[in-house]
């Protein structure tokens, strides 16, 4: 009898652990039939070849706008025998400092600057593919859903409130967890039904605990300014198809937790949030874009505990020390099914490092401009796969110690020398330097067809020039 009472015991505290992690208190019948949905859809989000949605990516993005003159270590013909596969650019033209987003002053004198909004003057001109899908039209507010035509890469399935009505958001308040007011984004979320969410005005929101998102909602901030900012952070726990666009997300910090509500039929205990700006548990089809963010307590995007098909593109980071997980337990192998495309952003001011750092999955970083580090830019540990096609990296020139743009974790050299971590067409300054692994014939895995060129680190610059929340207003051109 106590043999079998000390079983249960067991399988209980089993149960229990991954619960904590997860926010809620207790394991109910609702969120193990959320848990159990979730792996099904993680299954039917998952490509079994991954290299096929990358040369996806590159056909869908290749286009002679951003094309840059080939060097000829660039051209067709036959590179020499490297020794080994430290990748890395050197000479004068490549020691530029820092990158200026702001643009020349109004006034009189040089070296004077116009103002945060300085990129956005003149006629609109959309910098990379998936901007020029939507934001040089006119028209896009009246054609709102056709955002989701735009996204590629992992989560190019993604469809967010596509086949549901417009909810506007018209209040600013956060104060009733358990039966929140209609008109306000909490009540928005946890509807049962698609939806695709808009603002009236600019607002902040200052969330009370963490905004649990329902599946097929997409998030639309264009045509507001719209900061989410000074409390809890936003969560999407076992859901699928979310899209989010266009906010602002800074100064994030713990909430103590309580009792929420995460959708019509179901609310619960939830225990204390880390602080972490967008927090993507046990999810797919999810994409992030165009959207600003700083500041968090904790990190400011963890995808974790078997998420997969997400894209995060268009987005600007400064500000912070942890920028995004991807994958967060050794020991949680359920992760080899995460696939993850970060395209198109801007790692700015202030990051230290996980720009991201990645467990266990395969992960397509194209075309991304890291302006600053301070320890690595690109980590991780559990052999996952890397591609880095495109990006381009400025060493800190104050820490030439910190130079590499790779860090591999808890594992010997004999071990991460087999991981596929590789890099074409990267531009490297201040003396950058990225640490290949793996299969040295990788790129030979595709055919001449399917291997459309990615553009080139040199284009990086053009590319995420609009990265961030946008100023758009209704009736003009984002």
């Amino acid at each position: 009898m106590e043999m079998a009472k000390l079983l249960k015991l067991m399988f209980m505290f089993c149960i229990l652990i991954p619960t904590i992690r997860a926010n809620f208190s207790e394991l109910d019948e609702y969120w193990s039939k959320r848990a159990d949905e979730a792996r099904e859809f993680t299954l039917q989000s998952y490509h079994s070849d991954p290299y096929e949605v990358v040369d996806h990516f590159h056909e869908r993005h290749y286009d002679n706008s951003t094309d840059v003159t080939e060097t000829e270590e660039d051209s067709d013909a036959e590179p020499e025998e490297v020794e080994d596969d430290v990748i890395e650019m050197v000479g004068k033209e490549m020691n530029s400092t820092r990158r200026i987003l702001r643009g020349k002053v109004k006034g009189k004198g040089r070296g004077k600057r116009k103002g945060k909004w300085s990129k956005l003057k003149g006629p609109c001109t959309a910098s990379n593919p998936i901007d020029k899908c939507w934001r040089c039209r006119s028209n896009w507010a009246r054609r709102r859903k056709n955002l989701v035509k735009c996204v590629r890469g992992f989560g190019h399935s993604t469809i967010g409130g596509k086949h549901g009505r417009i909810y506007v958001v018209t209040s600013n308040l956060d104060e009733d967890m358990v039966n929140p007011k209609p008109g306000t984004l909490r009540h928005a979320v946890i509807q049962k039904e698609p939806l695709w969410i808009i603002f009236k005005n600019d607002m902040h929101i200052r969330l009370s605990q963490e905004l649990m998102i329902c599946s097929f909602k997409t998030i639309d901030a264009r045509g507001a300014n719209v900061h989410i900012a000074h409390g809890a952070g936003i969560t999407m726990q076992f859901v699928r198809h979310v899209i989010i666009h266009g906010l602002h997300i800074h100064h994030i910090c713990q909430s103590n937790g309580g009792m929420i509500r995460d959708s019509e039929g179901h609310f619960g205990m939830r225990t204390k949030a880390d602080g972490d700006g967008i927090s993507i548990y046990g999810s797919s089809r999810i994409w992030l874009d165009h959207i600003s963010m700083s500041k968090c307590q904790d990190g400011l995007i963890d995808a974790i505990v078997g998420s997969t098909a997400i894209t995060i593109s268009n987005s600007h980071f400064t500000h912070h020390n942890d920028v995004m997980l991807l994958g967060a337990q050794n020991d949680n192998p359920g992760d080899k099914k995460m696939q993850v495309t970060v395209a198109y952003n801007h790692f700015g001011k202030g990051l230290v490092q996980r720009m991201p750092r990645i467990r266990w999955g395969f992960v397509h970083v194209v075309n991304n401009d890291y302006t600053h580090w301070e320890l690595y830019a690109i980590g991780g540990s559990q052999a996952p796969t890397i591609l880095s096609h495109g990006n381009r990296f400025v060493a800190p020139p104050h820490k030439p110690h910190y130079r590499e743009v790779t860090k591999r974790d808890y594992a010997p050299e004999h071990e991460w020398k087999h991981w596929n971590w590789r890099s074409e067409k990267d531009m490297f300054m201040n003396g950058a330097y990225f640490r290949q692994s793996g299969n040295p014939h990788f790129k030979c895995h595709h055919t001449r067809k399917q291997m459309i060129k990615p553009k080139h680190g040199i284009a990086v610059s053009m590319l995420t020039k609009y990265a961030g929340a946008l100023d758009c207003r209704v009736g003009k051109r984002c």
